[in-house]
């Protein structure tokens, strides 16, 4: 039997071939692991022997794992989709935990095992699910969000079952008061760290930060990580819940998004160790022997989360489509579960061959996730109703945007770099319409005058509501090569002879989208070394200093034009997005204690803020003067950092204080 080095080295080598199999099959790496553990465990080939250094590298998984989680718990973000988090979120896993205890109870299960296997079932794969939104650009729409806020309370759900199901394995008498005692501990654990720890956290970060080493800052990460995981189990809760904590203080940092890149390798390393312990688990024959148990699992999973998650959607007022897409996105089963499972096969609160089963319908489940996304669309199409009139109207929305218009530009995406190119179409008398799926940045942009409108540009039908047939060229302006080719494929079927444009983040992806039908693509990195080119050429002198002279002068003025973005949901977490100047479109109404003032007398300049634009009747007037007089129906668009958006706007609204 192998050692713990033998046994770590034995891993590696195992993992990097199945998970590079895993990754060129499209497939998600922690499958992989469980394969490699599943193979070389006890119940197959009996290569591997988990040992107790083994198993306590794992448990670093776990403990790297939520430590990340902590990092995305953002309060103004949580604030922010409160309704969808707290309350769809907090239903579903409520539901799923309930309706999975009662049938288990019914099926003769003790109710810890029924709560417990609840509470595993009730995870789907945040890993998943976001990297699938993100590749088919729905993050922003409708169900995607609703997704993504039942995620984020499902990932913070984990951090109470983990202090729930060890004191669910104490004797009855003493459950209520070790339930107790275990709320305490984490209330005032929680109250300490977030009450004194905030402010102590940023100037312990400062001071390492200032040393200009990246070693030392490693090492403050390691150290904040471990030592609030050692804390809290010090203190008779689990190393979960000190990892998330610390994740937790940082997240409100400006070094968190350092920290996570420094935490990456060490969380996907250990947690890969992790679920090969899980995949350890697995006895093969005994699930083969239990087939249509196994099988029986899966199918009431993923019938019994779609039901509730359909449910909850519905009762919080979706649409029957959206509440639909969101059931089938939701309804697998995720990695969470393995970490809820692990622990509860080492307290012996479930039965062995239960858990066998829970683990392959798990696994069954995450591998048909991607399959159940796929086929959404056609099964909501197929059986519900409304959703033909939805689209009809989408698309009468579209159509009616781009009706009056010849010889025009379709731009796809109206992120960052559709409004910059969107601004110079216009000043150079271009038209164009824009397709976007974040109806709140679609909504803000459209009342300052923009011609953007909601809608899919992956999907032919909006293509040609946009008149396509009639454009001069088409734009794709969101970097996600995927989405790209499907636009790409969609104007190649409806218009061979049109160019597209497409932007693309590196040159990996020239080719393929050079070879879709892409006139033109735009490689970030290419554009980036050519300004430095430009510069350099400048500074040592080259014989076309009139040349450059005059492509300065140009850049000046398109800086001066670009500056400013109508801010929205997907350009969180993008490279300048905390410090970003934002672009904010303010209505005034009529009776307001602004109308009939001018400009000047606001001193907006002071918080930071000037007046980009006033759109008046339809007509919008660029860099209006301090002596514009405000009329009412006016739309002020105003141009600053966040914090002096709000005190602005409030300003304005509110007259002069």
């Amino acid at each position: 039997m192998l050692d713990t080095l033998e046994f770590v080295v034995l891993l590696l080598a195992a993992a990097v071939v199945v998970v590079a199999l895993f990754r060129s099959l499209d497939l998600p790496p922690v499958l992989g692991y469980l394969l490699v553990g599943a193979l070389g465990g006890p119940h197959a080939l009996n290569l591997m022997q988990e040992s107790a250094g083994a198993r306590h590298l794992a448990e670093f998984g776990v403990v790297f794992l939520m430590f990340s989680i902590g990092l995305e718990f953002s309060l103004p973000r949580l604030f922010a989709m409160k309704r969808i988090v707290f309350g769809l979120g907090l239903v579903q896993v409520m539901a799923s935990i309930t309706l999975v205890t009662v049938l288990g109870r019914l099926l003769g299960l003790g109710w810890i095992a029924a709560f417990a296997l609840g509470g595993t079932l009730a995870m789907s794969s945040t890993a998943i699910l976001s990297k699938l939104l993100a590749d088919r650009l729905e993050l922003d729409s409708r169900h995607g969000r609703e997704v993504i806020g039942v995620l984020l309370f499902q990932d913070i759900a984990v951090v109470p079952l983990l202090i729930l199901l060890p004191a669910l394995s104490r004797p009855a008498e003493e459950l209520m008061f070790t339930l107790a005692l275990a709320a305490l501990k984490a209330v005032v654990l929680l109250l300490l760290v977030l009450v004194f720890g905030q402010r102590l956290m940023r100037w312990w970060f400062t001071l390492v930060a200032r040393r200009r080493s990246t070693e030392l800052f490693m090492l403050n990460v390691l150290l904040i990580t471990l030592g609030l995981a050692w804390l809290s189990e010090r203190v008779g809760l689990s190393l979960a819940l000190g990892a998330f904590l610390a994740g937790m203080l940082i997240s409100e940092t400006e070094y968190r998004y350092q920290v996570e890149e420094d935490i990456k390798p060490f969380r996907d390393v250990l947690l890969g160790l992790f679920f090969v312990t899980v995949g350890m688990l697995l006895d093969v024959m005994e699930i083969v022997r239990n087939l249509p148990a196994v099988l029986g699992l899966l199918g009431a999973l993923l019938a019994a989360k779609f039901a509730v998650v359909f449910a909850a959607s519905r009762a919080f007022g979706a649409a029957p489509g959206t509440a639909m897409r969101t059931g089938l996105w939701l309804c697998a089963g995720g990695e969470f579960g393995f970490v809820l499972l692990s622990q509860i096969l080492g307290l012996e609160l479930m039965p062995h061959p239960l858990a066998q089963a829970a683990v392959a319908a798990l696994v069954l489940s995450m591998l048909a996730a991607p399959l159940i996304v796929q086929l959404s669309d056609r099964l909501v199409m197929r059986f519900v109703a409304s959703e033909w009139l939805l689209r009809s109207m989408e698309l009468t929305r579209v159509a009616a945007q781009s009706l009056n218009t010849q010889k025009h530009i379709i731009i796809c995406g109206y992120g960052r770099s559709g409004q910059y190119m969107a601004r110079f179409l216009e000043q150079e008398g271009v038209g164009y319409v824009a397709l976007d799926l974040d109806p709140e940045r679609v909504r803000e942009a459209a009342a300052a005058g923009d011609t953007v409108v909601y809608g899919d540009a992956a999907r032919r039908e909006t293509l040609a509501a946009a008149g396509i047939m009639r454009a001069s060229a088409l734009v794709v302006s969101f970097a996600e090569a995927e989405a790209a080719l499907r636009v790409i494929h969609h104007a190649q079927a409806l218009r061979p002879d049109l160019p597209v444009v497409v932007r693309a983040s590196d040159e990996a992806e020239m080719e393929k989208l050079a070879q879709a039908g892409a006139a033109e693509v735009v490689p970030e990195a290419f554009e980036g070394s050519i300004m430095l080119a430009s510069h350099a050429l400048a500074l040592i002198g080259v014989p076309l200093n009139r040349v450059v002279r005059r492509i300065r002068d140009i850049r000046s003025q398109r800086y001066a034009l670009m500056r400013g973005f109508f801010h929205g949901s997907s350009d969180v977490g993008e490279a300048g997005e905390a410090g970003g100047a934002r672009l904010r479109s303010v209505t005034v109404p009529p009776g307001a204690a602004v109308v009939g003032r001018v400009l000047g007398e606001f001193a907006l300049d002071e918080f930071g803020v000037s007046v980009s634009a006033v759109r008046r009747r339809g007509i919008r007037g660029l860099s209006p003067s301090a002596e514009t007089r405000i009329e009412a129906g006016d739309v002020v668009v105003l141009l600053g950092l966040p914090g002096g958006l709000e005190t602005a706007e409030q300003r304005l609204l509110g007259g002069v204080s």
